[in-house]
């Protein structure tokens, strides 16, 4: 229960009146400001400062009496009550709570601390908000956001730590942490499985590629109804990435053990050795085939962009919606080759055999009429975005330089975030299991 007093500009305060095992209640004064802006800006100090008070007496329901407790066999008693401040959503609270220690010394410890759910000095929803935060912008625009919308002051240091502890629960919890699958009103038919990479500027390393990797579910008409993203820091052999992607491949398919699993990617080797042991339908992105049609129009009408472009049209057409056209297509270019033989420029001749080349090696994924008849995904489209979102927008801004540590974290947080349902769920296991690095 809040009450409000409307006074004239004096002193801003909010006090406890009455407090009980159910709860509290405070009053606040709020005076106006000589603006409406000014107004809100007044009432959000005073709700902050009244959300401050509340969440010290929240945190109070978690400390002990002081008596002596058993931690593994071994007794502890407490040091006396000692003061601690905390970081909450609505700014500091400061309260007294147990700290206990063993009979051996040592370092002290506080139930109250482990049973909240502190993270560092953090509330969870504290801790919450400021990596969610840190997962969309970086550190310096994060104080910023606090300090504008918010009315909270958090050193960038300070953002970035409590980050980084959530990220490294995050992944600490990775393989036992098993999140739910969203319900989905329309029946699923077909699950895609993609992965791509994108570059990165790693401190002293310079541009490496960050992996992403999507699981796309689609239902009989084509429409995607949910999406689960993964993604790693750049590393040689792309092991940490491959085992996350692996796991989740694993979760879904005890969930849908009975759908159609197809592997989308482009032509890049790696990507098919991969999705060839867990996917026995694989299909070449259409987009990267069609850059290739393209390139194919480009040497044999050099000379008349428009016959290009009507080349490009009806064969991505006839691709597209044509059975076993791609055989076609290749023999279309070959035979080009063939017939041009000498009159090819030298880098002509290696373009077109390099189309070649491409196509012959992914004639068997560029069957795509089927697919489009029944309504089946034959892009990587929502690969493509991924790599955009989960790793450009956050990773690749002017100026940014990463370690792997931090690019880590960002990655994690942010395939939590934008998988929906995953973060509340995050957060839900951390309220009921608690966590490792409680301090």
């Amino acid at each position: 229960m809040v009450v409000f007093y409307f006074l004239t500009p004096l002193k801003m305060n909010a006090k406890i009146t009455h407090h009980n095992n159910d709860g509290c209640v405070i009053e606040i004064k709020i005076p106006y400001g000589k603006t409406m802006l000014e107004s809100e800006e007044l009432i959000l100090k005073s709700l902050n400062e009244a959300g401050s008070l509340a969440t010290g007496e929240a945190l109070k329901q978690f400390d002990t009496d002081g008596s002596p407790i058993d931690i593994a066999g071994q007794k502890w008693t407490t040091k006396g009550k000692i003061f601690k401040t905390y970081e909450t959503p609505y700014g500091k609270s400061r309260i007294e709570r147990h700290v206990y220690q063993s009979s051996k010394g040592g370092r002290g410890h506080c139930p109250l601390d482990k049973k909240a759910r502190i993270i560092k000095t953090a509330t969870p929803r504290c801790a919450k908000i400021l990596s969610s935060k840190y997962a969309e912008f970086g550190s310096r625009r994060v104080e910023t956001d606090l300090k504008n919308n918010h009315g909270l002051s958090l050193p960038i240091a300070y953002i970035q730590n409590i980050s980084d502890i959530v990220g490294s629960i995050a992944s600490i919890k990775e393989d036992y942490w098993d999140y739910e699958l969203p319900k989905i009103d329309q029946e699923i038919s077909t699950i895609t499985f993609g992965l791509d990479g994108t570059c990165v500027l790693m401190s002293g390393d310079g541009y490496r590629q960050a992996m992403v990797g999507t699981i796309g579910f689609y239902d009989k008409e084509g429409v995607r109804h949910h999406t689960i993203y993964t993604a790693a820091s750049p590393e040689y052999g792309k092991k940490t990435f491959l085992q996350k992607l692996e796991h989740e491949i694993e979760r879904v398919k005890k969930e849908y053990p009975t759908v159609n699993y197809i592997g989308i990617a482009d032509g890049a080797k790696d990507n098919w050795s991969f999705l060839e042991h867990h996917t026995k339908e694989h299909i070449l992105d259409f987009y990267h085939a069609s850059e290739y049609v393209g390139d194919a129009g480009k040497i044999m009408f050099k000379n008349s962009y428009e016959k290009q472009n009507e080349w490009m049209q009806e064969n991505c057409h006839n691709l597209k919606h044509e059975e076993k056209y791609a055989e076609d297509l290749l023999q279309k270019v070959r035979n080009f080759e063939q017939q041009q033989g000498e009159e090819l420029s030298l880098d002509n001749k290696d373009r077109i055999q390099s189309i070649i080349t491409y196509f012959t090696n992914n004639l068997p994924r560029m069957q795509y009429a089927g697919y489009t008849k029944n309504n089946i995904p034959i892009g990587s489209g929502i690969t493509e975005a991924a790599c955009k979102v989960i790793v450009k927008q956050r990773l690749g801004s002017s100026g940014m330089r990463w370690k792997d540590k931090g690019a880590s974290v960002v990655l994690l947080l942010r395939c939590l975030s934008y998988s929906s349902g995953r973060w509340e769920q995050f957060w839900n296991k951390i309220d009921k299991f608690g966590f490792s690095l409680a301090s």
